[in-house]
């Protein structure tokens, strides 16, 4: 049984999957709402937002991804980053997969990631779960009826929470598997019915796919000044650096919180919408974001909420920390209908420094800017995990290594070229501490941050004067009018200058560790630039 627009020829049997029930292809919003209520998916909240739990998975599971290894990719892949699968054991998983499947009703959408026709991705996703379709319809593209009429998936991810995969005939970890097949363009997702696997999955599949057309992908926002799309920013960072809230800036035109390319045409967004973390969202700090979690159709993921008056709870974190909620970008008020930009002019890299070492703002060479953006470097505080009682050092590669297929020299190179062509410039920005580490000095203040971008963004930063910093080498700005001068030199805002030197000793040792790793790959200007 068939429901929805889909082109004839490329139903879900000429794909190999046979046997279903209902397959429902490409309902819309409403329709996708009313099947996951009937099926007690979730619970329509105030203002039609759809609240969901996960289940136990409530963030990714990144030791569980699998990459087949076939021929055509053995050289390319990233095999210390990437579990790899043997071709025979994905067979057999997909065989067992449309098994289990037989009978059961399953939803379809047909889309597209990438705004830029020219490197657009034309991605099929099938769905167990109702909402997982309304969740994808926000997070990618969507074509027009007519588009759909003559669609042909490229890709296909099939995602089956209910399926349990069998590490030992799978050739899998446990019965929890996210496997990526090139050569036969299709994606299995078994066991998990955390909706951001299916994103993060098509991001996988443009970092592959992109670097070998000379776009570069990338794990950042980005946002340009109102009616000049050619003042184009890109902002890296790992979780919780404070890349959605940067980008966000009312005066400028946002084209996108989360994935993007840079082609010789400029930026891109991948997506269609967005997934903002919840957690601790205020409608006084974030009014945008905050006001999405109460419109219709927005997916909101693992909050707690009033069973009676269905208010959220914003500040509960029992059920996980990672609260989120996904919605199209239509609903961001400045948000760009092309989801396109001209070549940055800045690139802003985003750190949650703990350790209090970094200051505000740093201008990079393009070496030192390849330096950071290989070593990815932010901080976990106490208290966020088991076992972590003082600020510990994440590095993740290019700002995203659980994402990076190709190792991380080949998405480097890719930003070193574009860096030099478009004569970009390069800031450090650190959201973390000040005054101290975690636990004895306090936040960044926020406005300080704001200030200091806005004047980077315009260009009157450039125009201050600079001091060289004695721990990382690269030029800090010494003074700017409405900033705290002090915030400038984070050695002045430790009450214990001696104590900062030796924290700031310990942190410079812990990138150059990291980097090491990199050292045989690199080319002479960033080793220079490298710490040791």
């Amino acid at each position: 049984m068939t429901h929805g627009h889909v082109n004839p020829s490329h139903r879900l049997e000429h794909q190999g999957i046979t046997g279903l029930g209902g397959v429902y292809y490409n309902l819309l919003e409403p329709a996708l709402v009313e099947a996951a209520l009937k099926r007690n998916e979730g619970t329509l909240g105030i203002g039609g937002a759809f609240l969901v739990s996960t289940g136990s998975h409530t963030g990714r599971s990144p030791k569980d991804k699998h990459v087949v290894r076939t021929p055509a990719v053995e050289n390319t892949i990233w095999w210390e980053n990437n579990a790899p699968m043997a071709p025979e054991a994905f067979d057999q998983l997909f065989a067992d997969m449309v098994a289990h499947m037989a009978g059961r009703d399953y939803f379809v959408q047909d889309l597209y990631a990438g705004a830029d026709p020219a490197h657009r991705l034309d991605v099929r996703v099938v769905s167990e779960l109702a909402w997982h379709g309304l969740f994808i319809r926000h997070l990618l593209r969507r074509p027009g009826v007519s588009e759909l009429e003559s669609f042909v998936p490229e890709f296909t991810i099939v995602n089956c929470p209910s399926f349990k995969a069998d590490p030992a005939k799978h050739g899998c970890r446990s019965e929890t598997v996210i496997a990526l097949n090139f050569d036969k363009k299709l994606i299995l997702i078994g066991n998990t019915a955390y909706a951001g696997e299916n994103k993060k999955a098509v991001f996988t599949l443009l970092n592959y796919i992109l670097p070998a057309k000379g776009v570069m992908p990338m794990h950042c926002s980005a946002n340009h000044a109102h009616d000049e799309m050619e003042q184009t920013a890109v902002f890296f960072g790992l979780s919780g650096t404070g890349k959605t809230t940067l980008s966000a800036d009312p005066s400028r035109t946002l084209i996108g919180d989360d994935e993007h390319g840079w082609s010789d045409t400029g930026v891109f967004n991948f997506e269609g919408g967005c997934y903002a973390k919840t957690i601790n969202l205020s409608a006084e700090h974030e009014p945008e974001i905050y006001a999405t979690t109460h419109k219709f159709a927005t997916v909101v993921e693992n909050m707690v909420f009033d069973p009676d008056t269905l208010k959220l709870d914003f500040d509960d974190a029992s059920l996980t920390a990672n609260t989120r909620c996904a919605y199209p970008m239509s609903y961001i008020s400045n948000a760009s209908p092309s989801a396109l930009g001209g070549a940055p002019k800045n690139v802003i890299m985003l750190t949650c420094d703990a350790f209090g070492v970094l200051p505000p703002i740093a201008r990079l060479t393009p070496a030192q800017a390849m330096y950071h953006f290989l070593s990815g470097f932010t901080s976990k505080v106490a208290g966020t995990e088991q076992g972590v009682t003082e600020p510990q050092p994440t590095f993740s590669t290019c700002f995203g290594a659980p994402f990076m297929p190709r190792r991380p020299e080949v998405y480097g190179k890719l930003l070193q070229e574009k860096i030099a062509r478009y004569g970009v410039t390069c800031w450090l920005v650190n959201t973390g501490w000040t005054g101290g580490a975690y636990g004895v000095g306090k936040r960044m203040p926020i406005k300080a941050t704001r200030a200091l971008l806005t004047a980077a963004l315009d260009g009157s930063l450039a125009g201050v004067a600079f001091r060289k910093d004695p721990n990382f080498g690269f030029e800090v700005p010494v003074a700017l009018p409405g900033v705290d001068a002090a915030l400038l030199d984070p050695r002045r805002t430790w009450t214990d200058a001696a104590a900062y030197d030796a924290q700031a000793a310990k942190l410079v040792a812990m990138f150059a560790n990291n980097f090491a790793q990199y050292v045989p790959f690199i080319d002479a200007d960033v080793k220079a630039a490298a710490i040791g």
